[in-house]
This record gives structure tokens, C-alpha cells and sequence, in this order.
């Protein structure tokens, strides 16, 4: 366990760092989460703290889209909309978990992120017909769920179903993911909270550095940059899922 001292500025630099990812790519919380583990927070406290942080970074997020003119709240809010049920069922099934099973599902899910980065991925056309149809809203009813219960890498499923089932460019895909996660976000916090797995004030200095960092990476969406960050992002999660498998 940390000083709470090395903690509060370790998490905010983090919380930077993970904003800027989530917004612009995913697997932000794939920091976040480790970070306030190894900070003295149990597995299940640290899910639900995380929460916090990315609800305020996507509020920050969103408002920094709309800044920007891009928005599509009516879209954006009836995706959301389809996300509600998993959710609920997802944070309720995390609450409900040992902290020893959770961080080694964790551990997997993190590997599992690395493997998916390290595939290729095949250019697709950004210039089709955006539609939303039944697989669009099947899907969301599923990521709900994975978001409701662990976060980590959401932003990866959601960046795969609105590029590949609704064919929208990169900009677009980022301004309705922040908008979706901030959306199902609040019932799996409220969740947390009920239950009594919030710490408030690491979650409050993570928020601050996760709100910083998303702010920023709205306005920069547009620019190809998440080749080094997805290659040290890697490196992090390699490191920190051996950790939790308890390897070292």
C-alpha cells in the first residue's frame, strides 16, 4: 500500500494519462484500475472508484465535443439508451464478486486487451451509410453489461461496433462513445455507492487527472496519434496483469 500522499499524485498523473487514452482510443482503465489496487484499495472498492473518474472525465468529454461542434445527442442517448439493462446487471454481478476472483478476471480481460492490439486490423470504409439497426442495439445491450461489470477496455467494443456495424469515421465513433459511457456510467456508480465501494477521495483526485486528460483528447480526436500510446499502453497492462496474476 502507497502514502496516501504518493497516491494522490500518482493517481491524478494516471488519471491524465487514462483520460486521454479512453477518449481517443481505450483501455484507460486498464491503468486506473491496477494504480488504485496497488494504491491499498480492494479490488471491488477500486471498480467502483474508478467509476467516478470516468464519469467526470466524460461529462468533460462531451462538453469539450460540443465545444468543438460535434454532437449527436438524440444518437448518442438512444444507443445509451440500450446499454441501461446490462449495466445494472453487470455492476451488480461485480459487487457481488470475491476481490481474489475478481483480479484474476481482470488480469485476463487485460491480457486478452494486449492481444487485441497486437492484431491487425483491416482498413474499413468510413464513407458507408451510417444506419442503427438490431445488431447495433444487441451489441450495446452487451458492452452494458462488460461496462457495468469491469470497465476496462469498453471503449475497444464500443469503438468496434459504431465503426463496423454503423461504418462512422473515427470522430464520430469517440464523440457517441463518451456520451454512451457517460450515460450507463451513472446506475453502475449509484450501484458502487449503494453498496458501499467508493472511496471518495482517491476517487475524486482520479477524476480531476481523468477529466484533465479527456478534456484535451477531445479536441485532438481527429489526429492519428494512438500508435505510441496503444505500445506503451502494452507494456503497462503486460506488466500490471503478470501482477495481479501474482507472478511477482
Amino acid at each position: 500500500m502507497l502514502p496516501e500522499i504518493y497516491s494522490i499524485i500518482i493517481l491524478f498523473f494516471v488519471g491524465c494519462i487514462a483520460g486521454f487514452i479512453n477518449v481517443n482510443a481505450g483501455g484507460g482503465s486498464s491503468i486506473t484500475l491496477p494504480a488504485l489496487i496497488f494504491s491499498g484499495l480492494d479490488a471491488s472498492v477500486a471498480n467502483g472508484t474508478n467509476r467516478l473518474a470516468i464519469l467526470i472525465q466524460n461529462i468533460s468529454a462531451v462538453q469539450s465535443f460540443k465545444r468543438e461542434e460535434f454532437h449527436d445527442f438524440k444518437k448518442s442517448f438512444t444507443l445509451a439508451l440500450f446499454t441501461l439493462p446490462g449495466t445494472i446487471a453487470g455492476a451488480i454481478t461485480a459487487t457481488r464478486i470475491g476481490d481474489e476472483l475478481f483480479q484474476k478476471i481482470l488480469a485476463v480481460i487485460m491480457i486478452g486487451i494486449i492481444i487485441s492490439m497486437i492484431i491487425p486490423r483491416k482498413n474499413i470504409d468510413e464513407g458507408g451509410k451510417v444506419k442503427s439497426n438490431f445488431p447495433v442495439y444487441l451489441s450495446m445491450i452487451g458492452i452494458g453489461f462488460y461496462g457495468g461489470f469491469i470497465q476496462v477496455g469498453v471503449g475497444f467494443l464500443l469503438m468496434a461496433s459504431l465503426r463496423y456495424l454503423m461504418k462512422l469515421n473515427l470522430v464520430l465513433v469517440n464523440m457517441h462513445k463518451v456520451f454512451i459511457v457517460l450515460v450507463y456510467t451513472v446506475p453502475a456508480f449509484a450501484i458502487f455507492i449503494i453498496t458501499g465501494n467508493v472511496n471518495w477521495t482517491l476517487g475524486i483526485v482520479l477524476a480531476t487527472g481523468n477529466a484533465t486528460g479527456a478534456w484535451w483528447a477531445a479536441k485532438y480526436s481527429v489526429k492519428k496519434g494512438e500508435k505510441f500510446i496503444k505500445l506503451v499502453l502494452i507494456a503497462a497492462v503486460f506488466i500490471m496483469a503478470v501482477k495481479l496474476l501474482g507472478a511477482f
